[in-house]
């Protein structure tokens, strides 16, 4: 019954996505934002999780408008994302295109003269799925780790829409030997290092002013395939045009104490983030309860 249920619910959203994709762009636009607006007045749960990421960041002085101005954008931000998901499934890269521009490309071409293996280093900020979609389609193809979703079919949904862009996946379980494989042939994959991790597979770092548990495998994989850190988000003014910006090759210390250096690397990436975050806030995911296993005690009621 249940996975009856799952194939029904599936079928119904690619009737309206159907729908959807009929009506001109402008209104189409327009829906979505709408339903951010909605969301926003509705989601009381997630309207707290943003407060209380800003409040552990900011201190618990945080000028309430500036709470809301970042919550509001929040909603806006990921009725976006979905957006632009579904958008690319019936655009060419070439219509994708024309609203994305490229900063600091020669940062990443000069890593692809060298023919050396590159590691993204990125973050759930801003159009994260247009970004993503963009840079394997039209720099270097990527391979990206995703998280299984109980619903197999939207699921697949979501794993075929970004093979179109040159994309390859794996899932979380079996990451390890995908991105092994992938840098061992000189290839290219794209991490998020914002994302809340297990201890056991993190070490501690400083990330926007506290100390946090922090994936190390971009530190650990690049150091064993002498891969690229490269960092890279994808940034707008007006939600409608985006620039995908590379930053500066993040190049770590490589002595024999391998702990030290992975340590290191990771701070370093880190530090990259808070910077960029802290300059502008507003693009990061903060309905994310990122803090929950080292700071559980903010989220509570």
């Amino acid at each position: 019954m249940k996975k009856v249920l799952q194939w029904i619910g599936f079928h119904l959203f690619l009737a309206l996505e159907k729908f959807l994709m009929i009506l001109p762009k402008k209104v189409r636009r327009s829906f979505f934002i709408a339903l951010g607006k909605l969301a926003y007045t509705l989601s009381k749960r997630y309207k707290k999780v943003v407060r209380d990421n800003l409040i552990f960041v900011y201190g618990e002085d945080i000028d309430e408008a500036f709470i809301q101005k970042v919550t509001k954008y929040q909603f806006k931000l990921l009725m976006l994302n979905f957006l632009q998901t579904i958008e690319s499934r019936y655009y060419s890269v070439e219509e994708m295109a024309k609203k994305v521009t490229f900063k600091n490309d020669e940062i990443l071409k000069k890593v692809q003269e060298q023919g050396r293996p590159i590691i993204f280093v990125t973050a759930h900020y801003g159009a994260w799925e247009l970004g993503g979609n963009m840079l394997s389609a039209m720099y270097e193809p990527i391979l990206i780790i995703y998280k299984k979703m109980k619903n197999p079919y939207f699921e697949n949904y979501l794993l075929s829409s970004r093979a179109k862009w040159k994309m390859t996946y794996a899932e979380r379980h079996g990451a390890m030997r995908a991105i092994l494989k992938t840098l061992r042939n000189g290839g290219a994959t794209a991490i998020l290092i914002d994302t809340n991790v297990r201890k056991d597979e993190s070490i501690k770092v400083k990330f926007l002013g506290h100390e946090v548990s922090q994936i190390k495998t971009t530190a650990y994989f690049a150091r064993k395939f002498n891969a690229a850190l490269i960092p890279s988000l994808i940034h707008t003014t007006d939600d409608e045009n985006y620039t995908i910006e590379f930053y500066d090759e993040i190049i770590p210390p490589k002595t024999d104490n391998e702990e030290e250096d992975i340590q290191i690397s990771t701070q370093m990436q880190t530090d990259w983030l808070s910077e960029q975050i802290f300059k502008k806030p507003e693009p990061w995911f903060w309905l994310h309860r990122r803090f929950k296993d080292d700071y559980p005690e903010i989220y509570k009621n």
